[in-house]
């Protein structure tokens, strides 16, 4: 730990703590916030305040000459001009400059020393430092004491609202952020992950710039030969499950980039989700849980010292944060070489879509930009309907360039190292929802087991007539007659209308893309014309 002294930010305040460790950060955070407790586990405890989730609808990117042809403006990336961006920022200093007591983290963000940020926080609760002191790759004590200026910087002042009144500002709650500036600033929002994924904005900004796709997913790697893996898929798919194998090493549960050179973790922790935790269910996680871990917004007994896991009246969004090496089986430096195989992972809830499909680069381009999985919707005189659920490359929420842009550097990528395409449905098989079931987890691993000894790859296959996948009709440990869904229903006509169904949903979706993407990416998706 060392102070720092932040002048150059209009901050003057007296005591600022730079890089100070877990254990000072838990003493902080004991002292000053009287949300915070030890938990039997030894990890620190402590709550968000009023928001326990990111604020999207909040979240403005300054429009500057310089970027503004580069971005993809609308509902994901809103515009605030340079002057409203200077008024947050004179605020968020003006609020800081109360405080005490100020917190410094200095940290990179990439492992590839050839593409990684210095990013620096500034803050004014413990509990935010301890966080990306978790998130952020921690620097030895000769980097910190090289470290020089950083390329980034976020001003958290989560404490103090946005006003109102000002120009661009939804609600009082403000995460504005400036390429040009190279900074961000946070007011009236305390949910620590606005900041990791600020980090990861600008990444999904920087890097494309470079040639370097920036990418929503986990990695992992073989323990002998090294082959790498990625896994993309959005909530509830089974990304951090499957990623997470005894017999592989995990490089990172999250945030990645794929360079000349191969892939690289961007962070040097994990934020998991903590919902409905256990040690049968999820041992790696949940024995990562301890002293210098951070519990975000879970229910603590103060006599036991216990979490409930289960409890949701705080929010469902629970999560917990500690670094990589908490994890067995980590690799670090978190890199790895060019991906063998990627894999593209839906909860298919209308029970169509097979266990698993090799696709073409041009489909993957397709089901990349549309980042498909389904759930199911509320239920109402005892009826529940899939819904279909759509968000490009994986991870629309934190694209700064059109979604075309990754499709296409993911294609270039695929094309150029001969990477194996994957698309595993984790959903329902044999029938529809309500009727069929979850394809059960160990055939899921089988056929990631298969997909990683190469067994599949050479197993024969069809075309499936609505999707045009390439469907391998044999796997091992896996039953055949599970790998086709059309046999698998007791009414095949009713097959064919659920599959012209979510066709017809892949389409209407993707006609937003379809003029920047072109014919031939379009062309690859999922044809009504073509049901059995």
């Amino acid at each position: 730990m060392s102070d720092l002294k932040l002048d150059a930010y209009g901050i003057d305040v007296d005591v600022v703590l730079r890089n100070a460790d877990p254990a000072r950060l838990y003493e902080e955070a004991i002292r000053l916030d009287p949300t915070a407790a030890i938990a039997h586990s030894g990890a620190l405890t402590i709550r968000s305040g009023e928001k326990t989730g990111r604020s999207p609808a909040d979240k403005r990117i300054v429009e500057h000459p310089d970027s503004a042809d580069d971005i993809w403006w609308g509902p994901i990336n809103m515009e605030i001009d340079a002057h409203t961006f200077e008024i947050n920022r004179e605020r968020a200093q003006d609020y800081l400059n109360t405080r005490e007591r100020l917190y410094v983290i200095d940290g990179f963000a990439g492992w590839d020393p050839a593409h990684r940020l210095k990013v620096r926080i500034v803050c004014s609760r413990p509990y935010h430092a301890l966080f990306m002191h978790n998130m952020l790759i921690r620097p030895t004590e000769e980097e910190l004491a090289d470290f020089g200026e950083p390329d980034f910087v976020i001003f958290n002042a989560g404490e103090f609202p946005a006003n109102r009144q000002t120009k661009h500002m939804s609600s009082k709650t403000s995460v504005d952020l400036s390429f040009e500036d190279n900074e961000m600033v946070i007011l009236g929002t305390e949910y620590a992950g606005e900041m990791k994924k600020g980090v990861f904005t600008v990444m999904h900004y920087l890097m494309p710039k470079r040639d370097v796709l920036s990418m929503h997913c986990s990695a992992n790697e073989g323990m002998d030969d090294e082959d790498v893996t990625l896994f993309f898929g959005l909530s509830g798919t089974g990304k951090t499950t499957l990623s997470a194998d005894a017999n592989r090493r995990l490089i990172g549960d999250d945030e990645h980039c794929w360079s000349d050179d191969g892939v690289f973790n961007i962070e040097g922790g994990c934020y998991a989700k903590a919902i409905g935790l256990t040690e049968e269910s999820e041992p790696e996680i949940y024995n990562a849980i301890r002293y210098g871990t951070l519990l975000e917004n879970v229910v603590y007994d103060e006599k036991t010292r216990t979490v409930d896991y289960d409890d949701t009246s705080i929010t469902q969004n629970t999560r917990a944060s500690y670094p990589l090496e908490y994890i067995p089986n980590v690799k670090t430096p978190a890199t790895g070489g060019h991906p063998d195989n990627i894999i593209f992972l839906t909860y298919d809830a209308f029970g169509v879509m097979p266990p698993v499909s090799k696709l073409t680069p041009e489909q993957a381009m397709y089901h990349f930009i549309s980042g498909y999985t389904a759930k199911v919707a509320g239920t109402e005189m005892g009826v529940t309907e899939p819904k279909a659920t759509f968000s490009a490359c994986f991870g629309a929420a934190f694209l700064v360039w059109h979604p075309s842009k990754y499709a296409e550097l993911l294609a270039e990528k695929i094309r150029a190292h001969d990477a194996d395409v994957w698309l595993v449905n984790t959903g329902i098989t044999g029938g529809p929802y309500g009727t069929g079931h979850r394809v059960p987890l160990k055939y899921t691993r089988g056929i990631i087991d298969a997909i990683h000894d190469g067994s599949l790859a050479q197993a024969d296959t069809q075309t499936d007539p609505t999707f045009g996948f390439s469907v391998p009709t044999s796997c091992p440990s896996v039953p055949d007659e599970i790998l086709i869904p059309r046999k698998t229903w007791d009414d095949p006509d009713a097959y064919d209308a659920q599959a012209q169904k979510l066709t017809g949903l892949f389409a209407e979706h993707f006609e937003q893309y379809a003029d920047v993407a072109g014919a031939e990416i379009a062309a690859a998706g999922p044809s009504p014309e073509g049901v059995a």
